[in-house]
């Protein structure tokens, strides 16, 4: 077993270990309809409410893919608390995109959704540097396949010293 003070070790114990889940959020079709004016992206889908009731597979509005995977990083915060590395051991840490994303089901509006983490992953990078992967699951409440799998990379540079 690692000891409390040797945050790598501390993370590679972690690996395999799930977090959370986080509580849950509602999805509404204002954070849907924001979505669709930061981006762009109005398809009707996702910002006609009339028209989802009348044609869409879902009976209503959904929300964007990209608005789920980003809606993670709000969920993230609540599962720190859960990691296994203090934020005091860290100098820096930075987002290096995703990996292997899915959306399995959709976020239909006004759902309510929740995550899970589960560290993959723990590799040494040049210049002190780690690379962290955590699988990331977002489930929607009721809903029997989840909305989101995504695997988090991200850079973390250790505080020196210990």
């Amino acid at each position: 077993m690692a000891t409390s003070t040797d945050p790598i070790a501390r993370l590679h114990d972690a690996i395999g270990v799930r977090r959370g889940p986080s509580s849950w959020r509602t999805v509404t079709q204002e954070d849907i309809d924001a979505f669709a004016r930061i981006t762009g992206d109005h398809q009707w889908i996702h910002v006609d409410v009339d028209r989802a009731q009348r044609e869409s597979p879902f009976g209503t509005t959904i929300a964007h893919g990209n608005l789920t995977l980003s809606l993670i990083d709000g969920l993230r915060e609540q599962l720190s608390a859960d990691d296994a590395i203090e934020p005091e051991g860290i100098a820096l840490g930075v987002n290096m995109g995703w990996n292997r994303v899915r959306f399995p089901s959709p976020v239909p509006a006004g759902a309510k959704i929740r995550a899970s983490a589960e560290l993959v992953s723990v590799e040494a990078k040049n210049g002190g540097w780690w690379e962290v992967v955590d699988r990331f699951t977002v489930e929607v409440d009721g809903a029997e396949k989840p909305a989101c799998v995504a695997e988090s990379v991200g850079r973390i540079l250790p505080t020196g010293g210990d």
